[in-house]
């Protein structure tokens, strides 16, 4: 096993990286410090792994509250949240539970902020099932739900008490969920870490793969990595927004496709080589490198071309994103691979870019 820590003070949190974890409750009681929890999940990894985490729990003689929500992209919206408040309520759960976020990202950022608003706030836990989610979402405390408008609009800041990261989960996980978390994986050495980028790329036949050892230091190097970012800057107010690479109009793609239908990591991994492309426009990314992220994106089985929209329905959605400033499109864009900076894009230049 694995063990790293997001440095915040006194609110400072383990992420421990291993095989079956679900299975070993000493991982679980130093954060579960009432009598009572409750586990949120999904009805696909419920019937997955539900039974194991319910021994588990069992055995630490926690009383357990468990809320299976349907499963999908689009149900991360109001009503679905609700329905966790709901089923707290019912139980007469007080502001000692601890939740526990049983899932992908969906049900991590859910869970998360329905932490953040039951009694105005109460600890939870963050257990992810996907690879995207336990290299990415989990870690960092952004918690939220989509809106028509826009993804991930609507949230708060809510660090967990520890993230549980359990890679005997992922084996089964369908093709497309895993190549959408090394999206995620590629994003942030090429934001980051160059030599992790060039890691990633001698050794993504092992990932695709699956292999173990190379998941495992994947998932630790990755984590690493974020750790670092979200420990100097845990509210996104400067360097953070680094991390959103790929990711402007990858919330396009997803909101005007139709929450679901492109994965996230599909749609980051897309984003990634229009804002690669964009960079390259700009003079700031060398043609050469430019290919070199295309390369891997495309061998790590994500796709690279763009649904086909009109550029203005692009723009319009773009500007509908946390980044933009009084209507201005801010871009995550490359000097070099590994080294990410923040500067606003005008529609002109948008326009012609997603023409091209």
């Amino acid at each position: 096993m694995m063990t790293l820590n997001v440095e915040l003070g006194a609110r400072t949190y383990p992420i421990y990286i291993g095989s079956h974890l679900l299975t070993q409750a000493d991982h679980f009681a130093p954060y579960i410090r009432s009598s009572a929890c409750a586990v949120v999940t999904n009805t696909t990894v419920d019937a997955l792994y539900g039974e194991t985490l319910r021994t588990t729990l069992a055995a630490l003689g926690k009383s357990v509250t468990w809320i299976v929500l349907p499963d999908g992209e689009q149900y991360k919206e109001w009503s679905t949240l609700n329905q966790i408040f709901e089923k707290l309520l019912h139980a007469q759960a007080s502001r000692k539970v601890t939740l526990i976020a049983l899932g992908g990202g969906v049900i991590g950022d859910m869970t998360g902020f329905a932490a953040a608003c039951y009694m105005r706030g109460v600890p939870f836990i963050q257990v992810p099932t996907t690879l995207l989610a336990q290299v990415d979402s989990s870690v960092g405390g952004k918690t939220g739900i989509n809106h028509a408008l826009g993804k991930n609009m609507i949230g708060a800041f809510h660090q967990p008490q520890a993230v549980i990261v359990d890679i005997a989960t992922l084996q089964t996980l369908p093709a497309r969920e895993w190549a959408a978390g090394l999206a995620e994986i590629i994003k942030i050495a090429a934001v980051a870490d160059s030599a992790f980028l060039e890691w990633i790329e001698s050794h993504i036949t092992a990932l695709n793969a699956r292999e173990v050892n190379a998941t495992m230091e994947a998932i630790h190097r990755a984590c690493a990595l974020k750790a670092a970012v979200v420990g100097a800057d845990e509210l996104e107010l400067g360097n953070r927004a680094i991390l959103n690479f790929g990711h402007t109009l990858g919330h396009a793609i997803e909101a005007t496709q139709g929450y679901g239908q492109w994965l996230h990591g599909e749609a980051v991994g897309c984003g990634m080589v229009f804002a690669a492309a964009l960079s390259m426009r700009r003079g700031s990314l060398q043609e050469a490198e430019y290919h070199r992220l295309v390369q891997l994106i495309r061998a790590a089985g994500l796709p690279t071309a763009l649904p086909q929209l009109d550029a203005q329905r692009y723009i319009d959605c773009m500007r509908v994103d946390k980044k933009a400033d009084a209507g201005q499109i801010h871009f995550v864009l490359l000097h070099h691979l590994g080294q990410a900076y923040m500067e606003p894009v005008s529609d002109a230049d948008l326009e012609a870019a997603l023409l091209e």
